[in-house]
């Protein structure tokens, strides 16, 4: 009990105060300035230089959007000849921040509602209606099963289907792409961003971009780099691709737009970067399902009014337009907080020293006595030498 209370008298009725104590010794000293270097450069060439810590700053604000420009012909056994243009191989018509371009596709013409047998498969093929489960729908199923076993060709039967007949077939995906020439269609890419903090906006068709420059400009990373119009061959290209490889199967190419913007200097300094990379990047060792499809269908009646459709499985390129970036600006609060920290790191150099010093060299015990001094209340001793 009284060794508790005597920690508890130490406790409450010490004080610490600080004492300077001028130490000359090469390696401490040596030691101390380095280490206030080290907190100074980080400080000024990390904190304040490299990631502006003076400056106030803002997330960017976006929209998007973009218009496809190409015109191209195929001539085929099954359509013949046919002009494509934007209306035809951009679906849909509009999209936010992305827009597909149809590359490959298989057709289906003249589909009706009716009877006809389904296509060859695991759980398809027959030989007599026993095999066949009437009213069966499954998942990859092209329409309801009627229980009926009938012939597909000449040697093979299959299961009779309630479907959109004939059903499609697409097994085989053309090589090459169908519009392969897409690769030379173009982009017109136009990105307007806002930084509310500062009210600040911009777009990235510059003041210096005249109409008679944006006709005949295509983006060049180095000849061109704020062309707002791109190449479709370019783009996947830049991003380590081959145009026709990803044109058969499709996917998802990410135009990136990067608007790093430092408002202390003029807005003409403010400039967007663009960058291209593959969004569904594939995995040569697990390729299952790949590329990006979906299917549409346009429908139309014939004379006597019965309803016909065509239908389409679009192989593509879907281009995710992603905007990101940030500004800054001077502002007295946030520098002020970054000069008290970097003061208060500084104190890290004295503690690191008082450590080595007291606890590692082989003097410490000298220094310890240097550095601690006991003083007894001066009313305390008083009365005790008058007792």
């Amino acid at each position: 009990m009284t060794g508790c209370c005597t920690v508890l008298g130490a406790f409450l009725f010490e004080y610490d105060t600080p004492r300077i104590v001028l130490i000359r010794s090469r390696k401490v000293g040596l030691m101390n300035r380095t280490v206030q270097l080290l907190i100074l450069a980080y400080v000024i060439g990390w904190v304040f230089v490299w990631e502006k810590g003076y400056q106030e700053t803002d997330s960017v604000v976006s929209s998007v959007t973009v218009k496809a420009k190409g015109v191209t012909m195929t001539n085929t056994s099954k359509l013949g000849f046919r002009i494509w243009d934007v209306a035809d191989y951009v679906i849909p018509a509009q999209e936010e921040n992305s827009v597909f371009i149809m590359t490959n596709m298989v057709i289906t013409m003249n589909q009706t509602q009716g009877l006809c047998p389904e296509i060859p498969g695991k759980t398809t093929v027959c030989e007599t209606d026993a095999n066949c489960t009437a009213g069966s729908a499954g998942t990859h199923s092209s329409g309801v099963a009627t229980g009926r076993c009938v012939s597909f060709n000449g040697t093979l039967k299959t299961c009779e289907v309630a479907a959109w007949c004939p059903v499609e077939d697409d097994t085989e995906v053309p090589k090459p792409a169908f519009l392969k020439a897409a690769e030379n269609f173009t982009l017109l890419v136009k990105n307007n961003i806002w930084y509310p903090k500062f009210n600040f906006s911009k777009r990235n068709i510059l003041p210096n971009i005249t109409t008679a420059y944006l006709k005949t400009c295509i983006y060049d990373a180095k000849t061109d780099p704020f062309c707002p119009i791109f190449r479709l061959g370019k783009i996947v290209e830049s991003a380590g691709h081959s145009f026709q490889d990803i044109a058969i199967e499709g996917g998802i190419m990410g135009i990136q737009i990067k608007w790093n913007c430092n408002l202390d200097r003029a807005a003409s300094f403010c400039l967007p970067r663009y960058s291209f990379r593959r969004l569904d990047t594939r995995d040569l060792a697990h390729n299952v399902s790949p590329g990006y499809n979906f299917r549409f269908a346009k429908y139309y009646s014939d004379l006597n009014g019965a309803e016909h459709r065509t239908l389409i499985k679009a192989y593509g390129i879907r281009f995710d337009i992603i905007v990101f970036g940030k500004a800054g600006k001077f502002d007295i609060i946030p520098t002020m907080i970054n000069i008290g920290s970097g003061l208060a790191l500084l104190g890290v150099a004295t503690v690191l020293c008082d450590v080595i010093v007291l606890y590692c060299m082989k003097k410490r015990y000298y220094y310890r006595e240097k550095k601690y001094k006991y003083v007894e209340d001066y009313e305390q001793a008083s009365s005790e030498h008058s007792e």
